[in-house]
């Protein structure tokens, strides 16, 4: 690949500036890698890769005894160089020492130059590791990965260094905050780093790349700029994107700073020289003023960025909303009798819209039940996308279906929730249980969970609208993955076993604007929920029907 990649350039030096990531693009293979859109998938490659340190091991331990046995040779003849063959003429007078050394040259080198022990080795360690290759991430999942930790860097305001050094930091006032400090983490080693930036380069997004080949080429300087085994890149390589990427975001001279660094290493590379030469140019024609900062780009189709990951930030922390003398607590009955001997914890978070958080509303064993029952059917999650579904890079997770009439501990859930709604919450009145597991930095952006579109796939199940929607958490996360609603400011952390309920539809029948909400990224954790959506059909009675647009 290596070698392929060097080809490449040095045939793409007509332009005046040659886009490394066109070059690198046509090389990667393509592949259909989900592994990244679940953090329980995540867990199982932790196996996956014991088998392969455990074929490692039985290959070093077998190139050990092979490299044994060469250096016992190596010894042995050694030893009658120095000690039988000290005088030639006198060695080779003797019949037994003349065959034993026309034996050696005949027979035994050949035995050690022409041994295929190496190649078998190195084929059995190729045959494990492709014995595994089906279950093994693709580069989708790099690059989904990659994604992750650099929307987790945009959405927190997570400072790249910290990241690098395994902590999760922000700067604030100048001052380095952690936002969370994990149980168990890792150091970013320069491969890691230039991988990271590697993604966002043929992304063409050149605000993250130029921050992750920066950490790239300081690491790679610090361990000496060398190739080792395992690594995709050296320091010419970090030095080589970095460059470019600076060009890309206005910064000529830095640009030209590191193509010469890159010269140092590389003298003869034809396109770098031109690059510089066109750097030298350009910043003749239009010197620098003061070299602006690395800015963040802008989005057009998510308008309500700022709000959404502020929001995500404060995990629920939101004093002028949640200090609202009308929001109460109580223990909640609603006249059913199931309730009347056990009433649920509510909590009510919101009253416009209408959002209620019922503590305790499952037990852990039915919470680990319905995550059992759902993993062999998961299956990335679609949006809707016109009269169809399709997968979206604003929703990371995997998800499946349970019916209550395979499932005992659904048809529980079927009967508790429709005991604090009041509402019909079986096929057809609703749709069936969705399992959901979040992905690495997994989210869902800003978005409606009723049909805003007479074309929607949901109207296609007959049932009109999505009137409410009843989400139970299923899983604890450590930080992040909070519920964020937009237009009403306010957002809902994750609680363990816990339930949170909100109508859709105002009571005349049209959508509640106020319910636009996000599944804020994962920072650390496994996040499980289960969403039960209730539709208008059926509900005629349980939820009457009203001309007033507030209600």
């Amino acid at each position: 690949m290596r070698q392929a990649i060097t080809a490449a350039f040095k045939l793409s030096t007509k332009s005046n500036f040659v886009p490394f990531w066109l070059v690198v693009t046509s090389l990667i293979p393509a592949s259909f890698g989900e592994m990244f859109t679940s953090v329980t998938d995540v867990q199982q490659a932790v196996s996956v890769e014991k088998h392969l340190l455990s074929s490692l091991k039985t290959y070093i331990d077998d190139e050990t005894i092979r490299l044994n046995n060469i250096l016992r040779f190596y010894s042995k003849v050694s030893s009658l160089h120095k000690k039988v063959y000290s005088n030639p003429t006198t060695a080779t007078a003797n019949p037994l020492v003349a065959f034993t050394l026309i034996k050696r040259l005949q027979s035994e080198w050949p035995n050690v130059v022409y041994s295929n022990e190496a190649e078998e080795n190195i084929q059995a360690l190729r045959d494990a590791y492709e014995n595994q290759e089906r279950v093994l991430p693709k580069f989708e999942d790099l690059q989904g990965a990659a994604k992750g930790l650099m929307r987790l860097q945009d959405v927190y305001n997570l400072q790249v260094k910290g990241l690098v050094n395994g902590y999760f930091q922000k700067v604030t006032n100048g001052n380095t905050e952690d936002i969370y400090l994990p149980a168990v983490s890792v150091h970013f080693s320069a491969d890691d780093c230039f991988l990271m930036g590697k993604v966002a380069y043929q992304l063409e997004d050149h605000y993250h790349s130029v921050q992750w080949l920066e950490e790239a080429a300081r690491l790679f300087r610090r361990e000496g700029g060398g190739w080792i085994p395992e690594n995709e890149a050296t320091l010419e390589d970090a030095l080589d994107y970095l460059a470019f990427s600076h060009f890309k975001t206005g910064n000529v001279f830095h640009a030209l700073s590191l193509s010469k660094e890159l010269l140092l290493y590389n003298p003869w590379n034809r396109r770098v020289l031109q690059n510089v030469e066109k750097y030298e140019k350009l910043l003749v024609s239009s010197p620098p003023t003061d070299v602006q900062a690395l800015r963040r780009p802008s989005t057009t189709y998510l308008r309500t960025r700022d709000t959404y990951e502020w929001l995500c930030q404060t995990q629920g922390t939101q004093p002028n909303h949640f200090e609202d003398p009308k929001l109460f607590c109580d223990y909640f009955a609603k006249g059913s009798p199931g309730l009347l001997l056990q009433p649920v914890k509510r909590e009510v978070v919101s009253l416009q819209p209408y959002v209620v958080l019922y503590h305790d509303f499952i037990t852990h064993a039915e919470a680990r039940s319905i995550r059992d029952s759902a993993q062999p059917g998961m299956k990335r999650s679609l949006v809707a996308s016109g009269e169809n579904q399709a997968t979206a890079e604003y929703r990371i997770s995997k998800s499946a279906w349970l019916k209550d009439t395979s499932h005992p501990v659904v048809r529980k859930l079927d009967f508790r929730i429709a005991a604090l709604t009041g509402l019909k919450v079986q096929p057809p009145y609703a749709e069936h249980l969705q399992v959901v597991n979040y992905g690495i930095g997994g989210h869902y952006e800003p978005h409606f969970d009723h049909a805003t579109s007479a074309s929607s796939p949901l109207y296609k199940l007959k049932t009109g609208n999505r009137v409410a929607t009843f989400m139970i958490y299923l899983s604890p996360v450590e930080a992040g993955g909070s519920t964020a609603f937009i237009y009403a400011n306010f957002s809902v952390p994750v609680v363990e076993n816990a339930a949170l309920f909100w109508w859709n539809l105002h009571k005349n029948g049209q959508g509640n604007g106020d319910t636009l909400h996000a599944g804020c990224p994962v920072l650390v954790g496994n996040k499980w929920v289960a969403n039960k959506w209730v539709h208008e059909y059926g509900q005629e009675f349980q939820r009457r029907c009203s001309t007033d647009p507030s209600e």
